[in-house]
């Protein structure tokens, strides 16, 4: 593996904390609301004690001048009253808030997991070749998990003491405006101090949870491929690109920390030297009897200057406390930047408007479409320029003009392809690896649309077909069996949902699967995990090729199904395969050239061009390439 290029680092979206906002309320509305104004009510109690004490150094310094302790003790007793009252209403408040918190954080996080599934779905295929399976799943555990950081303990945290904050400063201007300018200018070294050391750790951290996908997507890779690792004694090499990757995201990681650990004890050594000079200042005022500046027109003694002190002690907290959460403001909002940026990707176009609906012949041979399932399919073809609807029956007429293809702009892969296969033919290509046979059966089924050309499949453009009416309407059996975790009878129902265990049995028994699968503990209700490991390469092959059977659709695409099994269990599937594919039109797909002799037609291809086409028998008689290979080996290398 190449060595790896430091990348640029990725910039938070603006609009992340105004959407992540959106995307709260939007889902609970009304809880977010209540929590808003617990939120609200805990801030301003947590602001207020300071009122009360200069109330009660007030009454007290009164008494103490005029001797008057009895009327003092009431006044005092009525004021600590409606602090405990209020303390009391913030206690409700807060826990209200963290009930409704952990639902609208659970909440969220599962809206989006759906939201982030539901938009996988509708990908192209070419979005999974450009990103690895361990980066998107990077997306629904760590981002995710950053996320539910945010929501439940970050937002609450800043929403409070920025509140308390902001409470302070009318409270402060309430007792002495000459000391709030004091705490101001604090407050713009704060915010300086901030703003430079902050920005560090969050360029760091943004690019850490890039890196994080990375690493994640790395390591899964070399776990799939554990077993061709230790073949080839590539364990050396598979460390030192682990390493090349894990150093980038120790670097992004220590480079974040280091910014981010140092900012919350700036901050707090900040409001230690502000407390000391609004108490050096307080002092002097106390000692000159400095006149008052202030909207309450107090003036100024030692009843202000007490609670004016812890008010400031207070503030430089919440200031310190908001600092604290950066680190998991950045990740959370990093994290949320790219969840939101896979929900915001382009989906799958489509563009078609021919569907495939079930359809009865009349009396007068025309077709009319049915709810029932009658066995008959139909394209429903509606023409709007005449505002009509026609239909025309399911055949699998496939033909392919002049198709040009290319994955990347610039480097061809198909050329000038043209081909025919009519209803219960069998085709058949064959050619080197990256000739271009599974790139044709990807055209067919709209995994990616041609450069050029036209197909019509039934006569009808399928860029004019939905691509999932375009793709029910064919089966596919690839060489790499995908197997999902449950029994496997769900795991052969999977080709068609609503099919009954009998139609599944069925399709076992028609494709050989089920002599072995009889023998399995279960049966059919045998548990798979893991992908099917506890079954053979040809089992599962087997089991993939009795759900694309159960299907029972009029095209088959064969991408060397067979190649896996041993020769034994291909004669037991071929016998199945021959009477699966009796009356339906197929492409085949082999490197077993033995595998394809009685296919209708034989075309073989050569860089992205046909170079030859025939039976097998004529093509023997041609003597060209496929003479070479068939004579020369039976395995096309």
């Amino acid at each position: 593996m190449s060595d790896m290029k430091t990348e640029k680092a990725p910039k938070v979206g603006k609009g992340t904390v105004k959407r992540l906002i959106k995307t709260i309320f939007k889902g609970y509305p009304v809880r977010a609301s209540i929590a808003a104004v617990c939120v609200l009510i805990n801030a301003v109690v947590s602001a207020t004690p300071s009122i009360y004490m200069q109330k009660v150094i007030a009454l007290v310094e009164s008494a103490y001048k005029t001797g008057n302790w009895d009327m003092i003790a009431r006044d005092v007793t009525i004021t600590v009253s409606i602090l405990a009252a209020t303390y009391v209403i913030s206690v409700i408040s807060s826990f209200t808030f963290y009930r409704l918190i952990a639902v609208i954080t659970q909440g969220t996080l599962k809206n989006l997991r759906c939201e982030m599934f539901a938009k996988m779905e509708t990908f192209p295929l070419s979005f999974f070749d450009r990103n690895s399976d361990g980066d998107i799943m990077s997306r629904y555990t760590n981002d995710v998990d950053t996320l539910r950081e945010l929501i439940s303990e970050c937002i609450p945290q800043i929403m409070i003491s920025g509140i308390v904050v902001a409470t302070l400063i009318g409270v402060m201007l309430y007792f002495s405006v000459w000391l709030t300018l004091v705490v101001i200018v604090s407050v713009v070294i704060m915010l300086l101090v901030t703003r430079k050391i902050g920005g560090l750790s969050a360029k760091h951290f943004i690019k850490q949870r890039k890196t994080i996908g990375k690493a994640e997507g790395f390591v899964e890779e070399m776990m799939h491929g554990q077993k061709v690792i230790k073949v080839f004694c590539h364990e050396e090499a598979a460390k030192e690109d682990f390493d090349k990757i894990n150093e980038e995201l120790f670097r992004d990681t220590e480079r974040a920390n280091s910014y981010g650990n140092v900012l919350a004890p700036v901050l707090n050594n900040i409001g230690n030297v502000l407390y000391v000079v609004l108490a050096f200042v307080s002092g002097i005022f106390l000692v000159t009897n400095a006149p008052n500046l202030s909207f309450s027109g107090l003036a100024f003694s030692i009843s202000v200057a007490v609670p004016f002190l812890n008010m400031a002690k207070q503030f430089a907290g919440n200031i310190n406390r908001v600092s604290n959460q950066i680190t998991s403001v950045v990740m959370g909002l990093a994290g949320a930047d790219r969840i939101f940026e896979l929900i915001d990707k382009e989906p799958e176009y489509d563009g078609g408007y021919v569907t495939l609906v079930n359809a009865k012949i009349g009396e007068d041979g025309e077709l009319t479409e049915t709810s029932e399932h009658t066995g008959i399919w139909a394209w429903k073809h509606p023409h709007s320029a005449e505002n009509t609807v026609t239909y025309e029956r399911l055949m699998g007429d496939v033909r392919l003009f002049n198709v040009d293809f290319e994955y990347v702009e610039g480097k061809p892969v198909l050329h000038d392809i043209s081909l025919y296969a009519k209803p219960g033919q069998k085709v058949a290509f064959v050619g080197a690896t990256g000739a271009g046979k599974t790139t044709i059966t990807n055209l067919l089924n709209r995994f990616y649309d041609i450069a050029d050309g036209k197909i019509r499949y039934d006569g009808i453009n399928i860029n004019k077909i939905k691509k999932p009416d375009l793709r029910r309407s064919m089966g596919i059996v690839l060489q790499d069996t995908n197997l999902f975790t449950g029994t496997v009878l769900e795991n052969i129902r999977y080709g068609k949902l609503d099919a009954t265990d009998e139609e599944c049995i069925a399709a076992a028994r028609l494709t050989g699967a089920d002599e072995f699968i009889e023998r399995l503990p279960e049966g059919y209700n045998t548990f798979i995990t893991g992908g099917g490991a506890s079954l053979s390469q040809g089992q599962r092959q087997l089991i993939s090729i009795a759900r694309a059977a159960v299907a029972n659709p009029p095209v088959m695409i064969l991408d060397e199904a067979t190649s896996s099994i041993d020769t034994r269990t291909e004669a037991i599937v071929q016998r199945g395969m021959d009477a699966l594919m009796k009356g339906r039109t197929v492409f085949v797909i082999a490197h077993r050239l033995s595998t394809v002799k009685n296919a209708d037609v034989i075309i073989v291809l050569d860089h992205g061009r046909i170079i030859e086409r025939g039976s097998h028998d004529q093509l023997i008689e041609m003597k060209g390439q496929y003479y070479s290979l068939y004579t020369g080996a039976f395995e096309l290398e």
